[in-house]
């Protein structure tokens, strides 16, 4: 059904209207057309996404972090950083001589892989018991200043498992271990993010369009411009991660995905419901989507502020991770903006009224959405019980605040990070089971050499510190080491349970040496952490030494405390932003503070429920640290939108019906659009549940459930009730808070 513009015969005023927008309209034809090229352009990009990943504890941690500042000073000592990391090799049955010979020629062959840090390989160890051998075998995560990035790290040890398997062959168990095993563990669960997560996040955004709009056309230009948005957000995301302009890891790409096609998929209904409804008013489809994207900008413009605003506020974040996530969300939000409100409504004009097929809207006049249909009944309900609807919604989110008790936010080890059992994790359990269980990951001390044996004296005495000899020793040179052996064919040693001799130890570099310390817990473990604490405490203490602990344990400790810290002052910031855009958006003082405190009421509730559900139905360990600043961000910045969808249509019935009128008008006409919206933001974002990571599964659940609860009890009854209580009085100080 084709009625260009020309074809139309236009009142005066109307061609007036048309004449105005036309300089718009085509400028926006013209970004559309460059959109459309430059989305399918970056769509390759997505697959390159994790050879710029950062997913190590060191990556994430701000150059003022004490393992930071020891790791920066230990990689004078030697021209390679190496990842720890352990080949376990177990017979249940017990060892047999000609196993011992092939776990042998395996560590050979190992030996000889590329990216295996050859030279710091040790002797093999075998378990008091017999069932068990183990190998040291660390990979190289930076040479000559060079980063290896999570795709060289998961090739190389797939290769050191390989060439083990290969060696020892199928009857013998051969496990990775240690926390290069159990990094890489992490980023093989990244890598499946562009196949696992993506497709079950489209599959899911399919299905609830195809219910939401009963049309087997109208799914398709919503979920297109969705890809169109993944690809630009993915082709700016890669050159800033690339320039190491941000930091990109795993989750915020995992995150990244569902933040664009659910509030991309949330932007395209708002307009499209719109469209539908302005197509009733026009004949002329384009009028009608002129009328739709002046109507719908507002609240679509202000909500992408909202949310890449808060997001934006991670910035302020000591973690690294935290810093990129927010520029990497923004980035994907701001692209899914451009592509909502430039491609689609070009795209929808251009193929005509054909697609809303079979209920195709006609010129009807048929617009008054609020005085039939269910929504509004429901408004009606609502606004009929406005005091008991909003003092019930309130009591039930107060009672499911009774659960935030439950949640412990103390933080998870790396085992307890999965929702399955890779094989790093079996291998971990059983190396802790057969050997000491924080040798490989010590704990590293830089200090000045000159007061070394009183660091190393004071190290000794902490608790927590392994007491089995040769635990506290000056750190040995792998490139000595490596070439003694090459001579003798036998792991140098000044004794069995001693430190090597100085000749083979590194040598002070600009007055500094370096101090390894077997720690008795394995390095993730709560025990491991105290301890650092307390050897930080000790060694501090030495007078002159200078002393900084680093290692994996202190990096662990680190990331737990920055985050910590970037909960505590970033809520209060997002906060006051969001306040900043409502009061600008609503021109008032009154409903910002009321929205804002509905939602972090809701908030609150969801991290009751969260607290009860991850502790008795998901039996998760607990939450990571960060948890509750992510649930906060995504879910006060998204859940915010439904307010703001809601609150400018109230706004705008408000000018012409009055408050109370406008209220009512208001909730009936969006309540479907919102409604749909939420399910969808929900809906996309509890599809992270599909990767094997509780924090991912965690933040997942957190926003679905915060989301819904918004969508159904927040925004539906608290806020239209409560508002409709107060009257007028909500848009104080603006003029319409004395308007008749």
């Amino acid at each position: 059904m084709s009625d260009p513009i020309s074809t139309i015969e236009e009142p005066e005023e109307t061609a007036t209207r048309s004449r105005g927008f036309r300089w718009p309209i085509f400028s926006i034809v013209a970004v559309a057309i460059v959109v459309f090229l430059l989305g399918g352009f970056g769509g390759s990009f997505q697959a390159k996404l994790s050879e710029v990943q950062k997913n190590d504890n060191s990556s994430f941690l701000p150059g003022s972090a004490e393992s930071t500042r020891a790791m920066q000073e230990a990689s004078a000592f030697t021209k390679v950083e190496n990842l720890p990391g352990f080949v376990v090799f177990h017979r249940a049955s017990g060892l047999t001589p000609q196993d011992k010979q092939r776990i042998t020629t395996a560590v050979q062959a190992i030996g000889g892989v590329k990216g295996v840090d050859k030279p710091a390989m040790l002797g093999i160890q075998f378990s008091a018991d017999g069932t068990t051998a183990a190998a040291f075998v660390p990979l190289i995560a930076k040479e000559n200043g060079k980063s290896r990035n999570g795709d060289e790290l998961l090739d190389a040890e797939n290769a050191v498992l390989d060439t083990a398997k290969n060696a020892v062959g199928p009857d013998l168990d051969v496990y990775p271990a240690g926390p290069g095993g159990l990094l890489v563990a992490f980023i093989s669960v990244f890598s499946s993010i562009d196949g696992t997560l993506l497709f079950a996040a489209i599959g899911v955004v399919v299905l609830i369009l195809l219910l939401v709009y009963r049309s087997p056309v109208l799914w398709v230009f919503p979920l297109l411009s969705d890809v169109l948005a993944l690809g630009i957000a993915s082709l700016v995301v890669y050159w800033l991660a690339k320039d190491e302009i941000i930091t990109l890891n795993g989750q915020s790409q995992g995150i990244l995905y569902v933040l664009v096609l659910g509030a991309g998929t949330d932007y395209a209904l708002l307009l499209i419901a719109r469209y539908r409804e302005e197509l009733h008013v026009y004949e002329n489809r384009f009028e009608a989507m002129i009328k739709a994207w002046k109507e719908s900008a507002a609240a679509i413009v202000a909500s992408a502020v909202t949310v890449s605003l808060g997001l934006l506020c991670l910035t302020f974040s000591e973690l690294n991770s935290n810093k990129g996530m927010g520029p990497v969300g923004a980035v994907g939000v701001g692209c899914t903006l451009l592509v909502m409100m430039t491609f689609l409504p070009v795209a929808l004009a251009a193929c005509g009224r054909w697609v809303f097929w079979p209920r195709i809207p006609r010129a009807d006049q048929a617009t008054d959405l609020a005085t039939h249909g269910m929504w509004g009944r429901i408004a009606n309900t609502v606004v009929s019980n406005r005091r008991p609807a909003w003092i019930g919604a309130t009591v039930i989110l107060l009672i499911a605040i009774s659960g935030i008790g439950l949640l412990k936010t103390n933080g998870l080890t790396t085992a307890q990070s999965f929702t399955n059992r890779p094989q790093a994790i079996v291998g971990q359990e059983l190396y802790d089971a057969k050997f000491p269980k924080g040798a490989g990951a010590p704990a590293v001390i830089v200090a000045n050499a000159s007061t070394a044996g009183e660091v190393m004296k004071v190290a000794a005495a902490v608790p927590g510190v392994s007491t089995a000899p040769a635990s506290v020793c000056i750190q040995a040179d792998a490139e000595k080491v490596a070439a003694l052996l090459s001579q003798l064919g036998t792991a140098p040693s000044g004794g069995a349970g001693q430190c090597v001799p100085p000749s083979l130890q590194v040598q002070p570099v600009n007055g500094r040496t370096v101090i390894n310390v077997v720690l008795q817990d394995a390095f993730d473990q709560p025990g491991a952490l105290d301890t650092v604490k307390r050897l930080r405490a000790a060694v501090h203490a030495v007078p002159g030494a200078d002393a900084l602990v680093g290692g994996q344990s202190a990096a662990t400790l680190d990331v737990h405390q920055a985050a910590v810290h970037d909960r505590d002052l970033i809520i209060p910031i997002v906060l006051a932003v969001i306040f900043v855009v409502l009061s600008v958006l609503l021109r008032a003082l009154l409903a910002p503070l009321l929205l804002i405190g509905s939602v972090v009421l809701s908030f609150a509730a969801t991290l009751g429920v969260c607290g009860f559900v991850f502790s008795h139905v998901f039996n998760f360990s607990g939450a990571d640290q960060s948890f509750p600043l992510f649930a906060f961000v995504f879910l006060v910045a998204l859940g915010i939108d439904y307010n703001i969808f809601l609150m400018t249509r109230v706004r705008e019935e408000s000018q012409q019906h009055g408050t109370r009128p406008g209220i009512r008008r208001g909730l009936a006409v969006t309540g479907g659009v919102i409604t749909s919206a939420g399910v969808v933001l929900a809906a996309t974002f509890a599809v992270l549940g599909v990767m094997p990571l509780v924090f991912l599964a965690e933040v997942g659940f957190a926003v679905a459930f915060g989301v819904l609860l918004d969508t159904i009890v927040v925004r539906s009854v608290l806020v239209p009730a409560l508002s409709y209580d107060i009257g007028k009085r909500i848009w104080w100080p603006s003029p319409l808070a004395r308007r008749e």
